[in-house]
């Protein structure tokens, strides 16, 4: 099929689910008519690379191993080649029986990785077959991948190319340099691939989208092949890395291998393009565009173009993509990070930037945090039934900045209005509007698991984060997650200017204890970069540390070097911070002494050892308001009426049994309120179009003639409903 955009995103980025970059522009250009094709070459490369084929060509190339890890690789090629497309084949969950041969541990190879499952030998051995067979499997694939890094292409990874060379590339001169050698067998792969798009599709424009430095060099190679071979085809680049890293480009080597780079949002930009290509548009009408002028590199922002309201760009279109190819992977035996890696998630966004943006670590001065911008939450579902029904898959990853409290309880309550069976999860900020019922309610709408960041979990440092959280506040959210049913995974910062080697300890402790109480289920270790839209990176002398250079470079421009003269060795500590986080997702070692995870003296920590339990007995139960919006999720009760005797007394009463998927329970009321409540309940139905308030709740109470509302709503046996739906929010 012909189109006028190729949209591409290169390798590498997820092998379980398409990047949604593509997706977003894709749907909003069926919005304007335009047709448009997208690939993830990524995902193309993959099945490529690791098939019998693949293989065969990747043993004949490859130089001669040095480490005895590669020797056995090397030894072993004709059982890797014999296996390949069975256990790809078994990834992509078409051929879900073999986990029984897989798990013999007779069928697939083994060399390196696979040391780790004596280390790791109690969860894995709780894992179920087709789990274990996955990621029996996931190591087999990374022994792979150490024998290309060693013996083939140091660059290789599976969710990233030659990132070192894009990360912090304040100079384009290796980067450059490195695209003037010849091609490697990645390289080779991608270009086959890219070279048959490029037949059927026949574009006037290709878009690369480029989230990450991961993508960066497979984005050049793209872009240099098309050069070469579709000289009239114009080529633009944007995404993730370009606005976070290029907004004071100058290097005019970029454009021997693109024609334009965007920033931000891409709509406006690629529609501005496409008229300007036709010749409808100035080039001085181009939006966030850079290109080359008279050799030198230029910047056109039409400002008289607005971009596109969030609910004008339409839903994001995952056709095209090879759906039924990605690759369902376990790096990690633990049930919440294996989100990352494992099943196919369609991706949406409930708000564009964030609610709070105020955080001093995060770029708050760009578009992307800075324009925050809510859908409706009816909106939200009628994007999920559309991409359902495309897809068929009814998994959903709401990859916001930070999810707004408020709109996650009404996507929920519309979730349930319309009966959707979702499963869904996304990333929020540990702020106290998690409470007990909101996470109920997320739970029984299909939130499966939440990521948020607890970044150094000392209240000195995340209030010179500007996080707006404590630690006792986190661990009192975490709690009221876990126990709805859904899981936690904490975003771990150190290295934040002015933290001590004391502070980072403290902070490993909280983690410790988090993990202990059951209340955190995962989390990974960040060290801080200092970047240049941050309030940190402008204004370092309010966080105590100096940039190392004020040089602005010609290409990238995002982490900055900088001098903490206060703090610590924060390098030396990354080793112990994640073998330590490893082992507590897995269970183990909860009780080792922290020293344990370090090769060198640390301070021992001064948080109680009983910090994180204590702050959870703590009572912070407040009456909601009266404004609170008050649902019912459950069935209608059975009603029974009875009278109740005791000595010589008789009292009018009344049963109701509530019955959900799981269990029956039932209460005992005076036979007036059992009437009313089970009226009520029927009124305060999630299905009905109206929402009542705790007030008019009351207000109807006191009209059936009843006395003591808030005795007979706030203690036993109402006040033990939430578990049966009876929501206050």
């Amino acid at each position: 099929m012909s189109a006028s955009v190729f949209l591409i995103t290169p390798p590498f980025t997820q092998l379980n689910t398409p990047y949604p970059a593509t997706a977003y522009l894709k749907g909003f250009l069926n919005t304007r008519n335009i047709t448009s094709f997208q690939a993830d070459l990524g995902i193309e490369v993959t099945l490529a690379l690791f098939s019998r084929e693949g293989l065969q060509q990747l043993f004949a190339r490859i130089q001669p191993p040095v480490t005895d890890n590669a020797a056995r690789i090397f030894a072993l090629q004709d059982d890797y080649i014999h296996t390949i497309d069975d256990a790809i084949g078994f990834l992509q969950g078409r051929n879900p029986t073999l986990a029984h041969r897989i798990c013999k541990r007779d069928f697939l190879p083994e060399a390196g990785r696979f040391s780790q499952l004596e280390d790791l030998g109690w969860a894995f051995g709780s894992m179920g077959t087709q789990d274990k067979a996955k990621h029996l499997a996931t190591l087999y694939l990374e022994d792979l991948s150490d024998l290309i890094m060693e013996c083939m292409d140091e660059h290789f990874g599976f969710s990233r190319y030659a990132e070192r060379l894009a990360r912090s590339a304040n100079s384009f001169d290796e980067l450059y340099a490195a695209l003037q050698q010849p091609y490697t067998y990645v390289d080779e792969l991608l270009l086959q691939l890219l070279d048959k798009h490029m037949k059927t599709v026949q574009p006037q424009l290709v878009a690369i989208s480029v989230p990450f430095p991961g993508n960066l060099y497979t984005s050049l190679r793209c872009g240099q092949w098309i050069k070469t071979h579709y000289p009239e085809v114009k080529i633009v680049m944007g995404g993730g890395f370009a606005n976070t890293e290029l907004r004071s480009l100058s290097d005019p080597r970029v454009f021997e291998f693109y024609d334009f780079v965007t920033l931000d949002d891409g709509e406006a930009p690629i529609e501005n393009l496409l008229a300007y290509i036709s010749g409808t548009k100035t080039q001085a009408e181009l939006k966030r565009t850079f290109t080359l002028t008279d050799g030198v590199v230029t910047y056109f922002n039409n400002k008289t173009c607005t971009d596109y309201k969030q609910g004008e760009v339409g839903t994001p279109d995952y056709s095209d993509f090879l759906l039924d190819r990605y690759i369902s992977a376990i790096e990690v035996v633990n049930p919440m990070h294996r989100m990352w890696s494992d099943g196919r998630w369609n991706k949406l966004t409930m708000a564009h930037g964030c609610y709070w943006g105020k955080c001093t670590f995060c770029d708050i001065s760009l578009d992307y945090i800075a324009r925050y911008e809510p859908l409706t939450a009816a909106l939200l579902c009628d994007r999920m039934e559309e991409i359902v029904a495309q897809t068929g898959q009814n998994g959903f990853h709401f990859v916001d900045e930070a999810a707004p409290p408020a709109l996650m309880r009404a996507l929920a309550i519309e979730i349930l209005k319309r009966k959707l069976v979702v499963s869904w999860w996304t990333n929020i900020r540990f702020e106290k509007s998690f409470t007990r019922d909101l996470c109920l309610l997320l739970r029984a709408s299909g939130c499966i698991a939440v990521s948020g960041g607890l970044e150094v979990a000392s209240d000195r440092l995340l209030e010179l984060i500007q996080k707006g959280i404590t630690v006792a506040q986190v661990a009192q959210v975490n709690r009221n997650l876990t126990e709805a049913g859904i899981m936690v995974h904490a975003y771990l910062m150190y290295g934040f200017p002015t933290q001590t080697a004391q502070e980072t300890i403290d902070s490993l402790e909280m983690v410790r204890q988090m993990f202990q109480a059951g209340i955190l289920q995962s989390a990974f270790w960040h060290q801080f970069a200092m970047t240049a839209h941050s309030p940190v990176g402008l204004y370092p002398e309010k966080f105590s540390v100096k940039k190392a250079t004020e040089a602005i470079g010609t290409f990238a421009n995002n982490d900055i070097v900088h001098i903490d003269e206060t703090g610590t060795d924060h390098d030396a500590f990354s080793f112990g911070l994640k073998k330590s986080l490893l082992n507590y997702m897995h269970g183990l070692c909860l009780e080792d002494p922290l020293q344990q995870w370090f090769d060198f003296k640390v301070p021992k920590t001064r948080v109680a050892p009983d910090f994180i339990v204590k702050s959870l007995e703590e009572d912070h139960y407040t009456s909601p308001k009266p404004t609170a919006k008050v649902i019912w999720l459950g069935k209608t009760p059975a009603l029974e009426t009875f009278v109740k005797s005791k000595k010589g007394q008789q009292w009018e009463m009344a049963s109701l049994t509530f019955q959900t998927r799981r269990e029956r329970h039932s209460i005992s009321v005076s036979q007036q309120q059992g009437i009313w409540l089970a009226g009520i309940l029927e009124k305060l139905s999630v299905y009905n179009p109206k929402t009542h308030t705790l007030q008019e709740v009351k207000e109807s109470y006191d009209a059936a003639g009843l006395e003591d509302f808030e005795l007979f709503w706030d203690n036993k046996p109402v006040n033990t409903l939430h578990r049966f739906g009876l929501l206050k929010l």
